[in-house]
């Protein structure tokens, strides 16, 4: 398959490395990494950028968002930074938004987003005991003498201390379910009685800061209701394919910062009188990295391509998922061995790479998920085929 951008496509992707140019620099990232958060006036930058035709960041006459475009800046965003940033959240947030909400409830959150580059919300759907199981969720809105009323724990809410609403995932209880629990999704002022925020302390992705949500008999108005298309788990699902995609692209710029400073170093470094980069083991290393990160590209274009086009191909998705974080994180792995003491230290950023990296092999569905989600497929596919001979 032919994934030769177009000069459109490569126009974009030289405004957003230009951006990253003037923005992204390694001291200004490893600040916003102990602030937890990046500046005003940065990401009112960036969502100010020129994306020429596409619809990057869903503004003028846009339609649809570009996936295959959102795809590109995002790979090189991490590849600029070396850090996950905050706009991939954004990008599947908005979508999520988009497909549950009426066009008047999204109106004013793209209008802020546009105007700010912040989201007026964080998103709430992972919860403690659930996990991968998403509809395992518990937290539910029912109503009770007359008032609807949410209980209910979230974890892992990206700006959940922050911004002023929550838009929350919930079983609905007043209504039958069918063959998926009734999903209903709810923005929630985040200053509602009963909600308690606090921050959850990680290890890697320090610009995200992530917090735990506990609903405790909060009434809800029904207003906060989103009242768009109703597509229920089926739907989220689907939204949650274009998660990991976006992962994907991060962990593969990601991957590919951590291959360009470990060149740099091994061109830079000398040992018993030449250039590390002449030795074996160092030369090995590098080829591996250059295999693992074309094999990760091939994955994560193809994907796009695939969503670009409108196709439900949920084995491509479940196995770039499976492959591409891992595959980054041992890259950003090996880039941190060819800096030898170095690359342990937070003064080089490979070592901030490998644990944003490894973050990737847990979020929007862990590495063992997509076996679970693949097999059958894999099974489904080989017996048509045998059936077809």
């Amino acid at each position: 398959m032919d994934f030769d951008l177009t000069d459109e496509q490569r126009r974009v992707v030289s405004e957003v490395r230009a951006f990253g140019q003037r923005r992204l620099g390694w001291s200004d990232v490893r600040q916003w990494q102990r602030d937890s958060g990046v500046p005003d006036e940065v990401v009112k930058e960036f969502v100010g950028l020129d994306f020429g035709e596409y619809g990057v960041v869903h503004r003028r006459n846009h339609v649809d968002y570009d996936i295959f475009a959102q795809t590109l800046v995002l790979e090189e965003l991490a590849r600029c930074a070396g850090a996950v940033l905050p706009f991939s959240n954004d990008f599947l947030n908005l979508q999520i938004m988009e497909e549950f909400a009426g066009s008047d409830q999204f109106e004013f959150v793209r209008a802020s987003y546009q105007e700010e580059g912040r989201l007026a919300f964080a998103l709430a759907i992972s919860e403690p005991e659930g996990g991968s199981d998403t509809m395992g969720m518990r937290t539910s809105a029912r109503t009770v003498d007359g008032r609807i009323v949410l209980d209910g724990v979230k974890t892992f809410v990206n700006n959940g201390e922050y911004a002023p609403y929550l838009l929350v995932g919930a079983i609905d209880r007043d209504e039958e379910p069918g063959r998926y629990p009734a999903l209903s999704f709810w923005l929630v002022p985040r200053d509602l009685e009963g909600i308690t925020v606090y921050p959850v302390q990680k290890i890697g992705q320090s610009i995200l800061p992530f917090s735990t949500c506990v609903f405790e008999n909060v009434e809800l108005d029904e207003r906060y209701r989103l009242h768009g298309r109703h597509g229920g788990f089926p739907q989220l699902f689907h939204l949650f394919e274009i998660g990991r995609l976006f992962s994907c692209a991060t962990a593969l710029g990601l991957a590919q910062a951590a291959m360009e400073d470990a060149v740099a170093y091994a061109r830079a470094r000398t040992a018993f009188g030449t250039q590390i980069a002449n030795f074996q083991q160092i030369e090995q290393m590098l080829t591996d990295m250059e295999v693992k990160l074309d094999a990760m590209r091939g994955f994560v274009y193809k994907c796009a391509w695939s969503q670009e086009q409108g196709r439900q191909d949920r084995l491509s998705a479940a196995l770039m998922k499976r492959f591409v974080p891992n595959a980054a994180t041992e890259v950003a792995s090996d880039a941190m061995q060819i800096l030898g003491g170095r690359g342990y230290t937070r003064e080089e950023r490979v070592s901030s790479i490998w644990q944003d990296c490894r973050g990737f092999q847990i979020a929007e569905g862990t590495d063992q998920i997509m076996v679970y989600i693949a097999a059958p497929l894999i099974m489904k596919k080989y017996e048509q085929g045998a059936s077809g001979e």
